[in-house]
């Protein structure tokens, strides 16, 4: 597989999530509660400096633009593989979700806690599954930079589900504790 249909693919991937992602946003229920403030910005600003990072790392001078990964078939393989996988993941867990998603950390009128579906195998399995998209455009542009933006989008996915966690606690206490207990947060079995 060359690299350049590789990036196309991959490059289509982001492009459906992100649509799906925008026309679902219209079909949500509406919100009771939402966060506001420094704790939006905790996770919001190492999400957004990793994602520039990975996709801008390309065009990065310097160290952080040196490719360290090669431009070769099974890498383009690799990456693509990843990349459609992630994003079945994610889309899965979306319309598993249905209308209790949001972009934010938000409690809905009528919330449900859904654990069946791909929340029977990780708790936040959208984050799951970007991070899976997140490793396979990193290795497709194979750069520093977006080796440096992994741990940064992690760390800003780690904050964000803990305020997630600790929301779905205060909420569904008896049925959200066990459920942490039999299934991990982002890596099934592991983490």
């Amino acid at each position: 597989m060359s690299y350049p249909f590789a990036l196309r693919i991959i490059s289509d991937c982001w492009i459906v999530f992100c649509v799906i992602w925008l026309i679902a946003s219209f079909w949500t229920k509406q919100s009771i509660y939402h966060e506001r403030g420094k704790n939006l910005l905790r996770y919001i600003l190492p999400l957004a400096i990793g994602a520039y990072l990975i996709f801008n790392g390309p065009r990065l001078s310097g160290s952080l633009g040196l490719r360290i990964i090669p431009h070769a078939d099974i890498f383009a393989w690799t990456s693509v593989i990843l990349c459609v996988a992630g994003l079945a993941f994610c889309i899965w867990a979306r319309f598993t979700l249905g209308r209790n998603w949001s972009g934010v950390i938000t409690f809905k009128g009528d919330h449900e806690l859904i654990t069946r579906g791909p929340y029977a195998i990780v708790r936040h399995p959208i984050y799951t599954g970007l991070l899976i998209m997140l490793v396979g455009t990193v290795i497709l542009y194979g750069r520093i930079a977006g080796i440096v933006a992994l741990p940064l989008v992690l760390w800003g996915f780690w904050i964000k589900l803990r305020f997630e966690e600790q929301l779905m606690l205060k909420n569904f206490p008896d049925q959200y504790g066990a459920y942490q207990k039999k299934v991990k947060r982002i890596i099934p079995f592991i983490l």
